[in-house]
């Protein structure tokens, strides 16, 4: 079926991400919006625009029967969800089939087993996929998971079923503190998700996060588009994503791609998904979870393999075939997100709002910046506080790098505290250069006090730059005292 217009039930830079593939395939599209907000980018790149309720989440961009009843009557064929919001939700996938509309996703079922932990370990063990040792069964009494928890050794770990972003999850170090984590994480897990299961698994102590972004069509292909290193990252989130990572061989990147193909056949998956995995320091990997949407990362991979991947969703979602082979994919050069949030580095990452005073993009060759602000607006309280995805590429781990921290340099961001300036701590950190850092680079390496001293430093370079530069004017000036001849002038009179 050929899908002429398209409804994206998201915002911000996702948004209009989105919006330029539909529009480079002929595809008119639709937004939806907030009255908080009216004046956003995403509203205006659309063709078309549809204010779905007031700011809260839950009464517009979570709001299934309005997101559908928007659609429907814009004549859109299609939703596609981003991510975020109602990207993962089955009951908005099954409303959006029944309401004869195109979901650009996987299928209810397949986001059901996904979404819960403990049923897409069930679902990858008929593929074999390893899995650090654990339950594989929700477990309620706290003498039985104790039992357990001694049996696979501590520290471990206590995580929601239903789960994600760190919530419900508690690392147990020794028996004494068993029954009140635990009691806490169930307690977590039935606040955040209304489902209080918990599992456990052995606590892997120095983590790598490797995550697998595959493709299936409903042909029966599926392909896997190497790997993504998401290990920086603060409160369980990431911050700096990478493609390739530094430390797979050839021979396991295979191996852990078979697997991730594996897992999404386990579920007859379509669309774009991700298979995320963590691996020790023994280079042994385990499956963690799937994520059954486009991810926020997801343009490192499109950087180094040439592929669109939401143009690969629309396809898809349209009855095609993915575009290429297995065979036909090669890793091309090495490229690097930095989460550009509204954040304070120095206070834990608290997110902090207000007005975009100024803000200028970094550009030329090798940059990509995919936002959904402009100099002027408001970051809104409502939302999640990310302004911008920047990506660099380059031939090498190194380029792209450096290229990173050039950018860096140029985003000019005031008004509000951002994540730049911790994007350049890592760039410029001996763990991350060298790729020798996990995922508790944080704990591990940063402290506030530390950006404060990087500025001062820069500040300091700048200064003596600029004594240096006035002092290597001040004999040229001193020469041309008295007379205003310019270049044009002298090299007339050669000329003569």
């Amino acid at each position: 079926m050929k899908i002429e217009k398209i409804l994206v039930a998201n915002r911000g830079e996702i948004a209009i991400r989105i919006m330029r593939s539909a529009r480079e395939m002929g595809i008119a599209t639709v937004a939806v919006f907030s009255e908080a907000d009216r004046d956003a980018l995403h509203v205006r790149y659309a063709d078309e625009a549809v204010c779905i309720g007031p700011p809260p989440s839950a009464e517009s961009y979570l709001h299934i029967g309005k997101v559908i009843d928007a659609c429907v009557r814009t004549g859109a064929q299609a939703i596609h969800p981003g991510y975020g919001f109602l990207s993962e939700n089955p009951a908005f996938a099954r409303a959006v089939r029944e309401a004869g509309l195109i979901l650009i996703g996987p299928s209810p079922e397949a986001m059901e087993i996904m979404g819960n932990k403990l049923a897409a370990k069930a679902a990858a063990l008929k593929y074999n996929i390893p899995m650090v040792p654990g339950t594989e069964e929700a477990v309620t009494d706290v003498a039985q998971a104790k039992s357990r928890a001694a049996e696979v050794g501590f520290p471990i770990l206590i995580k929601a079923a239903a789960g994600g972003g760190g919530k419900g999850m508690r690392i147990v170090r020794e028996v004494e503190s068993f029954e009140e984590q635990m009691q806490l994480a169930v307690s977590e897990a039935t606040t955040a998700f209304g489902d209080g299961s918990v599992f456990i698994e052995r606590y892997v102590s120095s983590p790598r996060h490797i995550e697998i972004q595959v493709l299936g069509d409903s042909h029966g292909t599926i392909v896997h588009l190497f790997e993504r290193e998401c290990s920086v990252q603060r409160r369980h989130q990431k911050v700096v994503e990478e493609a390739p990572s530094s430390v797979l061989t050839p021979e396991l990147r295979e191996q852990m791609g078979r697997c991730a193909v594996d897992v999404a056949r386990a579920v007859n998956y379509t669309g774009a998904g991700t298979v995320e995995f963590i691996l020790d320091e023994n280079l042994d990997f385990f499956f963690l979870e799937m994520n059954t949407r486009l991810q926020v990362e997801h343009p490192v991979t499109e950087l180094i393999t040439g592929i669109d991947l939401v143009k690969e969703q629309i396809r898809i979602a349209g009855g095609g075939m993915v575009s290429f082979s297995q065979e036909d994919l090669r890793i091309q050069g090495h490229a690097i997100e930095l989460r550009v949030y509204a954040e304070d580095p120095a206070n834990n990452f608290l997110p902090d709002i207000g007005t975009l005073q100024t803000y200028r993009r970094p550009g030329g060759n090798g940059v990509r910046v995919d936002d959904g602000f402009e100099q002027g607006m408001e970051i809104p309280i409502y939302y999640d506080p990310m302004i911008a995805k920047l990506i660099t590429y380059g031939r090498s781990r190194e380029e792209a790098i450096n290229r990173m921290q050039r950018a860096i340099a140029e985003y000019d961001i005031t008004g509000i505290q951002t994540t730049l300036a911790f994007g350049n701590f890592v760039m410029q950190h001996e763990a991350f250069r060298s790729g020798h850092f996990d995922t508790h680079f944080v704990e591990k390496y940063f402290r506030p006090e530390l950006l404060q001293t990087q500025q001062e430093e820069e500040a300091l370079i700048a200064a003596l730059a600029a004594v240096s530069l006035l002092q290597r004017q001040k004999p040229a000036a001193a020469l041309n005292a008295g007379t205003v001849t310019g270049n044009w002038e002298r090299n007339r009179r050669r000329l003569r």
